[in-house]
């Protein structure tokens, strides 16, 4: 069975976020399955510096007003489809942002451009490739289950995955009239949102199943608090919205291998651990001290719960402990987590932007891994903390539910407890949940069999590969090994 996924980025090719983390691995988790991925991609100079051998396969002299052609070729491992437009995609700063941070105002068209695209591929744009399913990931992808609605295919399936609801990609009724789709598909059942556009709620209106990234999630966003506007049609659909949990790559992120790591290790081996925790506590300018090291690898937003951080900063220092933050976003949150490390010498550091190595030094090393996140879709980065030892203290949302078990006195006597949870996500309940970590970290036996329990979790796609390729099947009507051709 072949399947196109569609994706605004791609690791390691580009990415800003889970999202590309999750459309990297995807493909390769699907390889022994009887589904066949390629990814559809915008030629970003990042990836088309990748693409030195790929091959022209379609051309087009007029893509929403300019021109463009389609590279397909093999780079990192994938098995592309680059959409190559330079006058849409060849820019300084990430995929949506300029290196001054704000938004390219074209964004409509760029991602429209790159969802017309993918249908046109899934109505056999290439010769000898049509796909039986589309799988769209988030608002930059949206259009394509519209373009597949109003389009000529009657067997063509969509699905889309919402991997955070609170990035929808709304846009003024205005650029309705260039998004080549009918008249009749501005309207409540289409494209139309709140009298503008909406990709993301075209997406949800239109595709043949919607897909989120964990269960929990999947049951929040039909809520008025995470729906973000969107629960009412996530309700009204109910029956083919899916919660499936994220995994991570296991070979990417392998605490025995990781050459980021200043000590490979594994869960017989953990004490090894220690050469990590004193690397991270170089490299933050933190004193070397026995307490625990806290971290923190994440956007600087609100959404993040960075403020709550924030605000317990002095408890963690007074009560031993030691804090590493790496990340970058909001000004104002950032000069407070900057303000912490100089009221703190020594016990507090900060280091600012993306750095993809240093954090797997972060996750080998310390030894608690915060995300106090509000709402959390799934959350990668507590999936890489229990894979590399580093117990996640956690908020109870999302994903974040679905993948640690928290430390409660049944959990403890099972043996069965991987981090700490707290609820709701607030200042106080997180206080309380740092004392119930450092109270853990101060029985030292007990916190090697915590951390051993995480290292030996699931947190692979292996399960939630076969479940996403269960329901292409089911949408296609096809046999996981079938060839449509034959």
């Amino acid at each position: 069975m072949e399947v196109l996924s569609v994706s605004s980025e791609v690791y390691p090719l580009i990415k800003t976020g889970g999202l590309a983390d999750v459309a990297g691995a995807l493909p390769g988790a699907l390889s022994g399955t009887g589904v066949s991925m390629r990814t559809l991609v915008p030629g970003y100079p990042a990836v088309m510096g990748k693409m030195k051998g790929g091959r022209e396969v379609a051309r087009f002299e007029d893509l929403f007003g300019v021109p463009g052609r389609l590279i397909a070729g093999r780079a990192e491992g994938l098995d592309l489809i680059v959409l190559d437009a330079p006058a849409l995609y060849d820019r300084p700063g990430n995929p949506y942002m300029s290196p001054e941070g704000w938004d390219w105002p074209d964004n409509w068209r760029r991602f429209a451009a790159l969802s017309w695209v993918a249908s046109e591929l899934g109505l056999g744009l290439v010769d000898g490739y049509r796909p039986q399913v589309i799988h769209a990931h988030d608002w930059q992808a949206g259009l394509v289950p519209a373009y597949v609605k109003y389009g000529p295919s009657s067997t063509l399936k969509t699905v889309m995955t919402v991997h955070n609801m609170a990035f929808q990609g709304t846009f003024g009724a205005d650029i309705f009239a260039q998004l080549r789709l009918p008249q009749h598909a501005f309207s409540v059942e289409g494209v139309e949102y709140y009298g503008g556009v909406g990709y993301l709620k075209a997406g949800v209106e239109c595709a043949d199943a919607v897909t989120t990234v964990s269960p929990t999630y999947a049951a929040e966003i039909r809520t008025p608090e995470f729906g973000m506007g969107l629960d009412g049609l996530l309700n009204n659909r109910s029956a083919t919205v899916f919660g499936v949990l994220n995994g991570i790559d296991m070979d990417a992120w392998n605490p025995a291998t990781d050459p980021a790591l200043a000590q490979t290790f594994t869960a017989s081996t953990i004490q090894s651990r220690q050469a990590n925790k004193w690397a991270v506590m170089e490299a933050f300018g933190l004193d070397v001290l026995d307490g625990p090291l806290f971290a923190v690898v994440s956007r600087l937003t609100w959404q993040k719960g960075i403020d709550l951080l924030a605000a317990n900063i002095d408890l963690i220092v007074n009560e031993g402990g030691q804090l590493a933050v790496l990340g970058s976003g909001d000004a104002e949150l950032e000069n407070t987590i900057r303000a912490a490390a100089m009221r703190h010498p020594g016990r507090v550091g900060l280091i600012t932007g993306y750095n993809e190595p240093l954090s797997h030094l972060v996750q080998g090393g310390a030894d608690v891994l915060m995300v106090p996140s509000r709402f959390e879709p799934c959350g990668l980065t507590q999936l890489y903390a229990l894979r590399y030892g580093c117990v996640p203290l956690v908020s109870r949302v999302g994903g974040l539910n679905d993948t640690v078990i928290d430390s409660n006195v049944a959990a403890l006597q099972a043996e069965v407890s991987t981090g700490v949870q707290f609820a709701p996500p607030d200042e106080g309940a997180l206080a309380t949940a740092i004392r119930r970590t450092l109270a853990l970290y101060a029985d030292q036996k007990s916190w090697k069999k915590m951390q051993r329990r995480g290292m030996k979790s699931d947190v692979s796609w292996a399960t939630s590969a076969a479940r996403y390729a269960q329901l292409y099947s089911s949408l296609s009507g096809m046999s996981l090994h079938d060839n449509p051709d034959s």
